[in-house]
C-alpha cells in the first residue's frame, strides 16, 4: 500500500501539466447521462465549513430534469490533459441546479457541489442530549439521524472529552448545531477525499497532529514562466495586531456551591498584547488542574479562549497554482519568506479557488503561522437564547405513581414538551432544580411537585443547556383551585387535600386550615361554611377547631382560656385583670369561711395552697392553666368528669351556691378527715329512703347542739348500746347502765307514774357489737437501688397481691399516694 508521502508525491509531480491552461476538469454526477463539459468553476473551503463549488458547464441537452441532478452523488476532478492520471477530485452532493442560457447548439448550466455534511443544514429541531460526550453526540447525529456510515467520517482526538448531562439542541439545524458544540470545545473539521471509496471523510481534530503535512512549495512569482514549471506560491501578505494578553474564566456550579471556579491564563513577557477578556458562564463545573486542566474545566475554556485571541495576531494570504492546498494542509514554503512566517509553514485556514476554459487554475488562501504550542481552535458560534420558558412535565420512576421522583437534594426530572424522543421513566432529563421564594441552609419553601404537573422551565442566562423549574401551572389536565366560581377565595392545596383556604368575600371572609387524617381536622376562623358547591351554607362564626380524631392543645408556659371580648384584638395576650380580681375575690372567701370553720372548732380550709395557685395563674408566671367566661363554664359528659391534684388541694369556691347533685350515689372520702361546716342556716342530712348510717370507726361521735337535739322512729325503734357503759343525765340527776347495772341517782325526787309495777327475776338482752373494719395502709418512697438517692417525680406502678395496679408519680420526697388495702399483703413496687 502506498504510504502518505508517496501519494504526495506523485499527486505533486501530477500537478505540474495542470496549471497553465492545459487543465481539464470534469464533472460527473451518478445516474445522469447527458453530456457535461465544464466551462468555469470557484470553489470555496474552510475549516470548520462545508466546501462549495460552483461548477458552470455546458451540454447539448437543452433541458436536463433537476431531479436528476440536485441531491445526487458527483465528483469533481481536475485532471492534466496530457497524462490521465487525476490530480484531485472533489466528491460531494448536488444542491443547487440553475438552467442558465441556451443556444441552438448547446444550454449553459450552473450547479452547487458540497458535502452530504452540508444538508445538515436542512435538519431543523429540538431535542436534548443525556450523558454523552460532544463526539458521541455528533457521532449519534450522523449515523442515527442521517446514516453515515464508519467510513464516512473520523474522529483522530488526542483529548477524552467528559459526558455532560444534558446538550439540548435548540431551533437549530444539525448543522449548526455540530459546529456550535464542537467549536465550544475547541474541536475542528476538514474533509478529505477517500478515492477508493469515492466519498467525501469529514475529519475532526484538536491538536496540531491531526493538521496535513508534507507540501512544499517555492515563494516566487509566476511571472514570466511557462506553463511546465512548478506549482508556487506568490503575493503573500502578512497582518499583525495587537490582541489581548490574556483570558479569565469563572462560573458557579450549585452542585458543590463552595468550590472556587475561577482561572486565569496570559501571555507574559510580550510587548504586542495587553489586557484581559473575562469570561462568565461558559457551563464547566470543575477548576481543572493548573497545568494540564482536564477537558471542559475552567482552566481548559481558559485556554482555549487564549488560543483563539493569540490566533488572531499574525493573518497570512496569498496565492497559489497547486490544486493540493486544502484547509488544514501545513503548507511549507522555499525562498524568502516576509517577517511573522516562519520555517515551520503555513496553516491553510481558507481558500477560494478558480479556473476557466480560458484561464489557469488559481487558488487565493488565508491562513495563520504554524504553531507548536498553539492549535487552531474554531470561532465560538453564538449559542441559542430562550429568553421566555418552555413548558415541561414533571415525570417519576413509576408510570401511574402518586408523586413525582425526587433526588436526595430536592430535584426533579422533567418531561421537556419540545423533546420528541422517547427515554426511559424518570431519565427524561438530568436533575433540575426548582426555584422558589424562600431558601437557605436550614431553611428553605418547598411545596413538592406531582407527576405530571406542567411546569415551565426557564434557563440560566438563557442558556438551553442550564435548565430550573421557574414555576408550575395549571392546564385542562390539572384544574386551577380558584376559578370563576370561587374568586374570591385564596387556596392553598396539597393532592391529599392538606388545605389552606382564605376567602375574601367583605362580610363573610374566612380562614379554613384542614386535613383529612383521621376523618377531617379543621381550623376554622371567621365566617363558618360547609362544603356544598358552589354556595355554601353558613354553619357559625368565630372560630372552630374540631377533629374526627384525638386532640391535644399544649402551652409549655400556661394556658389561659377566655370568653372576654377584645374587640379587634386591642388587648395584650394575657390580659386577665378581671380573671385575676375574680381569683382573689374567691380567696377572700374561702379564707373567710375557713377562719370562720376554725372558731367553730372545725377544720379550716388549705387557704395556702389556693393562695398558691393564685400567684401560678396570675400573668401565668408559671405553668398552668386558667379557665374565665363572664356568663359561665359548662363541663358535661355522658361518662364520668374528673377533676384531681396529685400533690395539693382542689379548692371550690363560690359566691352563693355549690350544687351537687348525682341520679346514684355521692361519695366522699378523706384519706384524713372529712369535715363539713355551715356558717350559718344550719346543716341537713337526709336519707329519703334507705339507711343512715354515721360510725367513727376508730374514735369517739360526738353530737352538739345549741338547743334542742330530736331522736325519734317514726315506724320502728330506737336502740342505744354500749360496750362499757350508757349514762344520761340532766339536771344532777342521772341513769347509769353498767356491767349489767342500772343506777339511778337524782339530788331531788324520782317519781314513777304507772298503772302497774312489776318485779320479777333477773333477766338480760344480748346486743352483739358491730364488728368494725380495720384496714391496712401506707406510703412509700422511692430509691435508687445502687446509690439509694431518693428518686422525685418518677413514675411508678404499685400491684397489690389480688391484682389491683396504682400508678402515678412520685412528690418531691419520692414518696408514693397512700395504698389501702383490707388486710396485710405483698405489694410489688416499680418506678420508670
Amino acid at each position: 500500500m502506498m504510504d502518505r508521502k508517496m501519494l504526495r508525491a506523485r499527486q505533486l509531480q501530477a500537478s505540474k501539466a495542470v496549471l497553465p491552461g492545459h487543465a481539464r476538469y470534469r464533472l460527473e454526477v451518478r445516474r445522469c447521462h447527458a453530456e457535461l463539459d465544464v466551462f468555469s468553476f470557484t470553489g470555496e473551503e474552510r475549516l470548520c465549513a462545508p466546501y462549495c463549488y460552483t461548477i458552470d458547464f455546458t451540454s447539448p441537452t437543452r433541458d436536463i430534469d433537476p431531479a436528476v441532478m440536485l441531491n445526487k452523488s458527483a465528483t469533481f476532478i481536475l485532471q492534466a490533459p496530457e497524462n490521465p492520471e487525476q490530480v484531485r477530485k472533489v466528491h460531494g452532493v448536488i444542491t443547487r441546479f440553475n438552467r442558465l442560457t441556451t443556444s441552438a447548439d448547446e444550454t449553459r448550466y450552473q450547479v452547487c457541489l458540497e458535502p452530504y455534511l452540508a444538508l445538515l443544514r436542512h435538519t431543523r429541531r429540538c431535542g436534548i442530549y443525556q450523558h454523552q460526550s460532544v463526539p458521541e453526540i455528533v457521532e449519534k447525529i450522523l449515523r442515527e439521524r442521517h446514516e453515515f456510515r464508519g467510513q464516512d467520517f473520523l474522529f483522530t482526538l488526542v483529548r477524552d472529552y467528559p459526558k455532560r448531562e444534558l446538550v439540548v439542541q435548540w431551533q437549530e439545524s444539525d448543522l449548526d448545531f455540530i459546529q456550535r458544540i464542537l467549536a465550544a470545545v475547541g474541536i475542528w473539521y476538514c474533509f478529505e477525499m477517500d478515492s477508493r471509496l469515492g466519498i467525501e471523510v469529514v475529519r475532526f481534530g484538536d491538536n496540531q497532529r491531526n493538521y496535513q503535512y508534507d507540501v512544499r512549495l517555492p515563494l516566487r512569482d509566476p511571472a514570466g514562466m511557462n506553463h511546465n514549471d512548478r506549482d508556487s506560491v506568490w503575493d503573500l501578505h502578512v497582518e499583525h495586531q495587537v490582541v489581548t494578553q490574556g483570558v479569565k474564566v469563572r462560573d458557579y456550579n450549585y452542585r458543590e456551591a463552595g468550590n472556587d471556579l475561577q482561572y486565569q491564563v496570559a501571555r507574559d513577557r510580550d510587548s504586542t498584547v495587553v489586557g484581559e477578556v473575562y469570561r462568565y458562564g461558559d457551563n464547566f463545573l470543575e477548576k481543572g488542574e493548573q497545568i494540564q486542566p482536564q477537558p471542559e474545566t475552567a482552566g481548559f475554556y481558559a485556554r482555549l479562549h487564549h488560543e483563539r485571541n493569540l490566533y488572531q495576531q499574525h493573518r497570512i494570504s496569498g496565492k497559489s497554482s497547486s490544486p493540493m492546498l486544502v484547509p488544514g494542509l501545513v503548507l511549507e514554503l522555499d525562498g524568502e519568506r516576509p517577517a511573522g512566517v516562519g520555517k515551520a509553514g503555513v496553516l491553510i485556514v481558507a481558500m477560494h479557488s478558480s479556473a476557466r476554459r480560458d484561464s489557469n487554475y488559481l487558488v487565493s488562501f488565508s491562513g495563520v503561522p504554524y504553531s507548536e504550542v498553539l492549535s487552531y481552535r474554531p470561532a465560538l458560534r453564538e449559542r441559542p437564547v430562550i429568553a421566555g420558558t418552555v413548558p415541561a412535565r414533571v415525570t417519576s420512576n413509576w408510570s401511574n405513581g402518586t408523586y413525582s421522583h425526587i433526588d436526595t437534594t430536592g430535584r426533579y426530572r422533567v418531561k421537556f414538551d419540545f423533546d420528541l424522543d422517547e427515554w426511559p421513566l424518570g431519565g427524561e432529563s438530568l436533575w433540575v432544580r426548582l426555584a422558589r421564594p424562600y431558601a437557605g441552609k436550614t431553611h428553605g419553601f418547598h411545596w413538592p411537585l406531582i407527576q405530571g404537573t406542567e411546569v415551565a422551565i426557564a434557563f440560566e442566562q438563557g442558556d438551553p443547556d442550564r435548565p430550573y423549574i421557574a414555576h408550575a401551572l395549571h392546564d385542562s389536565r390539572h384544574e386551577d383551585p380558584v376559578t370563576l366560581y370561587n374568586y374570591k377565595r385564596n387556596v392553598l392545596r396539597t393532592p391529599a387535600n392538606n388545605k389552606l383556604r382564605m376567602d375574601d368575600e367583605r362580610g363573610k371572609e374566612h380562614i379554613k386550615l384542614s386535613t383529612e387524617y383521621g376523618g377531617k381536622s379543621q381550623l376554622n376562623l371567621g365566617h363558618l361554611v360547609d362544603g356544598q358547591r358552589p354556595h355554601p351554607n353558613k354553619r357559625g362564626e368565630g372560630f372552630e377547631l374540631r377533629t374526627d380524631d384525638w386532640g391535644t392543645i399544649r402551652a409549655g408556659k400556661g394556658l389561659f382560656i377566655s370568653a372576654d371580648q377584645q374587640v379587634k384584638a386591642s388587648g395584650q395576650q394575657l390580659d386577665m385583670a378581671t380573671v385575676i380580681e375574680q381569683l382573689e375575690t374567691a380567696l377572700s372567701i374561702a379564707k373567710s369561711l375557713s377562719q370562720a370553720a376554725e372558731i367553730g372548732q372545725g377544720k379550716p380550709g388549705d387557704c395556702a395552697a389556693q393562695t398558691n395557685l393564685n400567684q401560678t395563674l396570675e400573668g401565668l408566671k408559671k405553668p398552668g392553666i386558667l379557665m374565665h367566661a363572664p356568663q359561665g363554664i359548662g363541663i358535661v359528659s355522658p361518662e364520668s368528669v374528673r377533676v384531681a391534684s396529685g400533690n395539693r388541694s382542689v379548692g371550690v369556691i363560690a359566691g352563693k351556691n355549690v350544687d351537687i347533685s348525682a341520679l346514684k350515689d355521692i361519695t366522699a372520702i378523706g384519706g384524713e378527715s372529712v369535715n363539713l361546716f355551715a356558717q350559718k342556716s344550719g346543716m341537713q342530712l337526709f336519707a329519703h329512703q334507705g339507711k343512715l348510717a354515721i360510725q367513727a370507726q376508730d374514735d369517739e361521735l360526738s353530737a352538739l347542739a345549741k338547743k334542742d337535739i330530736d331522736i325519734t322512729s317514726i315506724e320502728g325503734k330506737i336502740t342505744l348500746s354500749a360496750d362499757r357503759e350508757i349514762l344520761l343525765s340532766s339536771g344532777g340527776g342521772y341513769i347509769r347502765i353498767k356491767d349489767g347495772n342500772i343506777e339511778l341517782g337524782c339530788p331531788g325526787n324520782i317519781l314513777l307514774k304507772a298503772a302497774n309495777i312489776q318485779k320479777m327475776g333477773a333477766e338480760n338482752i344480748h346486743t352483739p357489737s358491730p364488728v368494725l373494719p380495720r384496714g391496712y395502709s401506707g406510703f412509700f418512697t422511692l430509691k435508687d437501688q445502687d446509690s439509694g438517692e431518693i428518686l422525685p417525680h418518677r413514675r411508678y406502678r404499685i400491684t397489690t397481691g389480688d391484682g389491683q395496679v396504682f400508678e402515678g408519680m412520685s412528690d418531691e420526697n419520692g414518696r408514693t399516694v397512700e395504698i389501702h388495702t383490707a388486710t396485710p399483703d405483698k405489694l410489688n413496687i416499680e418506678h420508670f
